[in-house]
């Protein structure tokens, strides 16, 4: 509205101009009165016309002149009579009404402008609706239905959270078709994974396939300060919806406006609460809203109000869970599409060498890729930059300005190297992946390990052998360096394996001394793929001794059967630390070399090696373990990003 009135303004002014000029008589030649005066007593001036101060005069020859009379002169006619100048009298025209109008009108109209101009401002007009007197306007951007262009086609690794979302663009496109035999769509569908799994795309492609309206909007957009606002703001956005119908709403991270009541500061009157009442309405209250689906999005579903989960709101609740081996292939394939990819790349080799990732993970890893490529000043991305990308993500960025001692990168060697073995040789332990004393992060060295299978639970054995692999860097310092050269580079380690043995004791019910029973109570931590721990139940303090007891005869246990595999295998680890010295990164290969005896292998590009990986089992599901060599006690290491079970 102010933008079209400042554009009539405009072309009020124009106007204005134009008849000015209209009405301008043609220029004549102007002389001063004096010498004017001077001509009539010559009898050099024919005839003048007189209007007002202004005069308009012709000469004898018949060129035309114009002056200004500066003030009255009585004497001016006789001259004129006596000299027979012809003299004519013109009235004066008023200006047209139009002019008039213009020129009275012009400044109120300026005034109203800048009026109206700062009432849009305060309003939020012209900053994106964030102005002081539009706290109760809805917050959603509005995507058209030609605006989204993302389908079905650029979601993967989410099969079964698809087929759930499917009916969805169905019944949109084609409500009849569920209509005719009473059938109706879920009014709200809750989408629930851990971050980076793609909530937000596929809510964006539903919109995208079922080509209709699409409203986006925050679970924290609804809060203000001040009370009611919230709520004021969610029925703005269902009013707009009503208007878009049928359309989608979607809210992410709604658990910054769904939690539970009752259970924050300010009881009923909290402005969250006003806001979820007012949202729980919207949804299934006295008027209906048929036509508009909400969608929502969030990784902590338990902290979320029962009301806003019961069938009438979210009908539905769709579990986006982390891609298995062949999700992650075809995310990768998806992502590969927008960079050029050299032919040695092999998308089913990328995804089962990442267990674990996310499509967000995945995506960070393809750019990571094309960024080492380019780099390089390559015209492709090849698998060699792949794999770097993929030891950037999971082990951290290689230190190459550290400069380390001689002893210490011995001492790191025989660290990494008791991983390996120990892990090598444990049953059910994953294979060893990459051995590297590259400092990479705030890590000295790292030990990687695959699964090789899709797997979900882990076995008492399979505890054990994590325990004692994680015991075995510092058992190969003690048994090269003696007992006074231990460094402080198990720290983490020796962290993990205690809450590995706390957790066998305390939460899985392994100990046969104890039996199956909990003595730890799990922490309220509502993020899914979080590993919070817990706290002790009320245990009596036998019990507690009990428990501290075996937990510590658990460690021993691991760490005297780790001590005896590196005594056994001692040849092997002085192998390993020869050949971690001269290449500082081993691969499984070379690791197998070193286990049979034989010397390693050179380490080969991948134009070189061998692409018979494809048939290799597949790579698990549960993330990567890292055991690494940490600077000091003090500083976390990368090893506290392992998958903690």
């Amino acid at each position: 509205m102010a933008k079209n009135l400042i554009l009539w303004l405009i072309i009020a002014a124009v106007l204005l101009t134009v008849f000015q000029k209209l009405d301008s008589p043609v220029s004549n030649q102007e002389i001063a009165y004096s010498q004017f005066v001077e001509l009539v007593r010559q009898g050099d001036v024919k005839k003048v016309s007189i209007s007002g101060p202004d005069i308009v005069g012709e000469y004898n020859n018949g060129q035309t002149f114009e002056t200004v009379r500066p003030i009255h002169d009585p004497k001016l006619m006789d001259d004129l009579f006596n000299h027979k100048v012809e003299v004519k009298g013109k009235k004066q025209e008023p200006q047209s009404i139009w002019t008039q109008l213009l020129v009275a009108s012009f400044p109120i109209l300026v005034i109203i402008a800048v009026f109206m101009f700062f009432m849009r401002q305060m309003q939020g007009g012209g900053g994106g609706g964030r102005g002081p007197m539009s706290f109760g306007k809805s917050k959603a951007k509005l995507l058209g239905e030609d605006q989204i262009k993302t389908t079905f086609a650029d979601v993967a690794g989410c099969d079964e959270a698809k087929e759930d979302v499917q009916e969805l663009v169905e019944f949109l496109r084609d409500p009849a078709r569920y209509q005719r035999l009473g059938g109706q769509i879920p009014r709200g569908i809750l989408m629930v994974g851990q971050p980076g799994t793609g909530k937000t795309l596929l809510a964006k492609a539903i919109a995208g396939e079922a080509k209709v309206p699409f409203f986006a909007i925050s679970g924290s957009d609804f809060v203000e300060m001040f009370v009611g606002v919230g709520a004021s703001r969610v029925r703005d956005m269902f009013e707009q919806a009503k208007k878009q119908s049928p359309c989608i709403i979607f809210i992410d991270e709604i658990d910054a406006v769904g939690r539970s009541r009752g259970v924050g500061v300010g009881g009923g009157n909290d402005e969250r609460e006003q806001t979820l009442n007012q949202l729980l309405v919207e949804m299934d209250g006295f008027e209906g809203n048929d036509g508009i689906i909400v969608i929502a999005a969030t990784n902590r579903p338990d902290v979320l109000d029962p009301a806003l989960l019961r069938p009438g709101r979210f009908d539905r609740q769709v579990v986006v869970g982390l891609p298995d081996i062949r999700g992650r292939e075809q995310i990768l394939k998806v992502h590969m599409r927008k960079v050029p990819i050299s032919e040695n790349v092999e998308p089913k080799v990328i995804a089962r060498g990442t267990p674990g990732f996310s499509g967000a993970d995945l995506a960070n890893l393809v750019n990571e890729a094309a960024l080492f490529a380019a780099r390089a000043e390559r015209t492709s991305v090849t698998m060699e930059e792949f794999e770097k990308a993929k030891d950037k993500i999971m082990m951290g960025a290689e230190r190459k300005s550290m400069v380390m001692s001689e002893n210490e990168k011995i001492n790191t060697a025989y660290h990494e190297a008791g991983h390996a073995i120990v892990g090598r040789i444990m049953p059910e332990h994953d294979p060893v992946y990459k051995v590297s004393i590259i400092p990479r992060g705030r890590a000295l060295g790292v030990t990687m390990f695959l699964p090789e299978e899709d797997r979900y639970s882990i076995s008492k054995r399979g505890i054990e052998s994590n325990i004692c692999s994680l015991y075995g860097g510092r058992i190969a310092e003690e048994i090269t360096l003696g007992k006074d050269g231990v460094t402080t580079g198990a720290s983490n380690d020796i962290e993990r394996a205690t809450q590995y043995a706390r957790n066998y004791v305390t939460k899985w019910g392994l100990s046969e001394k104890l039996g199956a029973q909990l003595y730890v109570e799990e922490e309220q931590n509502g993020y899914i793929g979080s590993s919070g721990g817990g706290q002790m139940a009320h245990l009596s303090d036998e019990t507690a001794r009990s428990i501290d007891a075996e937990v510590k005869s658990v460690l021993d246990r691991c760490y005297t059967k780790a001590e005896e595999i590196l005594v056994e295998h001692r040849g092997q680890l002085e192998m390993m630390k020869d050949a971690l010295m001269e290449y500082e990164t081993i691969d499984s290969k070379q690791i197998d070399d070193i286990m049979s005896g034989q010397k390693p292998r050179p380490p080969q590009s991948w134009s070189d090696e061998d692409k018979g990986n494809g048939d290799s089992p597949q790579a698990a599901e549960p993330e990567v373990k890292v055991d690494v060599s940490s600077e000091d006690d003090s500083k976390p290491s990368p090893g506290e990003e392992a998958s903690k079970l």
